[in-house]
């Protein structure tokens, strides 16, 4: 008889957990029972699954008694706080926050890349960040064929990364500027800046905190969460990465442009686009002559990776640049842990080892 599951959406009510709800639905994952928790203020709110009303309650530790699965997208210290005791009840979490990504012993997963290492959890799996997710789908294919030894990859971030607050102040200073009204700037770059900045009409190259180095937190992540998710080795020296990431005044859909360095440099345009077209999950738009490249506005709402704009660095042999866009909400977030827990399922993993 095919094992069924009990899974609970830590965060249910934000804008990511109410897409891992949608997500779920239209899974592979036979699930028994559904539990959605959110925070305090949340609990007693009315969500649907398949069309059954279903009370978030508050997420507390004995939330998770007789769970098999907790799909988490609920903030860094609520994971670090509750998945460990969801764990110790017996729950397999995939944890859609930064709070394990970095962890030796959390496997760090986008599905079809490296999903061979799930077979290494101690219970709690981490989803990668947005923009290193579609990234790095897009280049393994590649990576795969040729090696690539180097990236420089630029995000154009949407503000729905940032949360709700940042998203609504958004369009509210869009409104204040078309009406030559003063506006507001309270959330943007990032909430514990000291200056905060308006978004409307305007871009702000920081994303997170700055680290020592000059680089800030969000590009930390892409450089070493690439090498952890390629190499198994947050600070392999098998490959060089480094990132520049922007918050732009798009609702959703994150766009990045890519530049990427072959081991082989036999590779040709045409035959990375080859590539791109075989592989599942990625979607080739590349027709520059009809104007037909990847945008934000068409990807969101879709769980596809859409690549475009791929041509060759005519000064350097083996170097290309591409243009990668997908929905961060459902490709970079939801799509991507329910596709996790897909994989657990499959290859019957939703346990948690005795050692942990």
């Amino acid at each position: 008889m095919m094992r069924k599951y009990t899974v609970a959406i830590l965060g249910a009510t934000g804008a990511v957990g109410q897409r891992l709800i949608s997500e779920l639905e239209k899974s592979k994952i036979p699930v028994k029972q559904i539990k959605l928790l959110a925070s305090k203020r949340s609990a007693g709110k009315k969500l649907k699954f398949k069309n059954q009303a279903i009370t978030v309650e508050e997420a507390q530790p004995d939330s998770f008694k007789g769970v098999d699965l907790v799909l988490s997208s609920a903030g860094g210290a609520v994971s670090q706080k509750l998945l460990p005791e969801a764990v110790k009840r017996g729950a397999v979490c995939v944890d859609n926050t930064s709070a394990f990504r970095m962890a030796d012993d959390v496997p760090l997963i986008v599905p079809g890349v490296n999903d061979d290492q799930l077979i290494n959890h101690h219970g709690i799996i981490a989803n990668p960040n947005c923009s290193t997710i579609q990234m790095v789908a897009a280049l393994y294919p590649l990576h795969v064929k040729w090696g690539i030894k180097q990236i420089v990859v630029s995000t154009y971030q949407a503000v729905s990364g940032a949360g709700k607050a940042a998203w609504a102040e958004l369009l509210q200073q869009a409104q204040d500027r078309l009406n030559n009204q003063k506006t507001a700037a309270k959330i943007l770059p990032t909430a514990s800046a000291k200056k905060h900045y308006p978004l409307a009409f305007n871009l702000l190259p920081q994303i997170d905190v700055f680290e020592d180095d000059g680089y800030t937190h969000e590009e930390w992540k892409m450089i070493h969460e690439t090498k952890k998710i390629l190499f198994n080795d947050q600070d392999s020296k098998k490959i060089k990465v480094t990132a520049t990431c922007v918050r732009v005044p798009v609702e959703i859909g994150h766009g990045e442009t890519v530049y990427f360095v072959l081991q082989d440099e036999t590779a040709t345009t045409a035959a990375i686009k080859q590539e791109i077209v075989k592989a599942p999950g990625l979607v080739l738009q590349d027709d520059p002559e009809n104007q037909i490249y990847p945008q934000p506005l068409l990807a969101a709402g879709k769980k596809e990776i859409f690549v475009g704009r791929i041509r060759p660095d005519q000064e350097n042999p083996g170097a290309f640049n591409m243009w990668v866009v997908a929905d961060n909400l459902l490709r970079g977030a939801a799509s991507n842990t329910v596709e996790i827990a897909e994989c657990l399922v499959r290859d019957n993993l939703v346990r948690v080892p005795k050692n942990s």
